[in-house]
């Protein structure tokens, strides 16, 4: 089984994330912000992965560092579960359709972490989850995870569909690219040798 547990804690934040990449999509997620545990079991309900995520944070502060330190623990939970990375896929890409909204996700499990976030939100809420967060807890993800990620709304005119469709189209790009590949069989998917 390919899986990991993470422990992290700062003055700000004490993280655990437990994820096993060949699960079920079964996913328990409490991290004091309502918004962000239903993206989270969106997340993991989408990838199929199974997650427990379990979040003490400053939210007299406000939600910032509970999101984006999910975000950092959940990216170093994935790169420890895919290891070395043999057989995988790699590479992924689709378009995610939230009713009136269309996200694109496109991602590259590189070893090289990059985000292109080009997604806007109508509203500066959603409830009291600050909409900008949502590029905060994927660019803490994919630096942390290691991978190339790009993510652009083409259009949308709800913020909560806006921000559904872009966790559900990266859960659903990963479930893809995490997947085991019989035709790669022990091999890392690069020239290199390694990711």
């Amino acid at each position: 089984m390919r899986s990991a547990t993470v422990k992290r804690r700062t003055n700000e934040t004490d993280i655990a994330v437990s994820l096993s990449v060949d699960g079920s999509g079964r996913t328990a997620a409490a991290t004091g912000i309502g918004f962000l545990d239903h993206m989270l079991d969106l997340f993991g309900r989408h990838a199929l992965f199974d997650l427990d995520v379990t979040v003490t944070g400053d939210l007299h502060v406000d939600g910032h560092h509970t999101t984006e330190d999910t975000g950092i623990a959940l990216g170093q939970a994935l790169a420890q579960a895919l290891g070395d990375k043999k057989g995988i896929a790699r590479y992924a890409s689709l378009h995610l359709p939230m009713d009136e909204t269309l996200t694109r996700v496109a991602l590259d499990i590189s070893g090289r972490p990059f985000l292109v976030f080009r997604t806007e939100f109508p509203t500066e809420r959603v409830g009291t989850f600050d909409t900008e967060l949502v590029r905060e807890f994927f660019q803490a993800f994919a630096v942390n995870a290691g991978i190339t990620l790009h993510v652009e709304t083409l259009y949308g005119a709800n913020s909560h569909h806006i921000a559904e469709s872009c966790f559900k189209g990266v859960a659903r790009a990963l479930r893809a690219a995490t997947s085991l590949d019989a035709r790669e069989g022990d091999r890392v998917p690069s020239t290199k040798g390694a990711l």
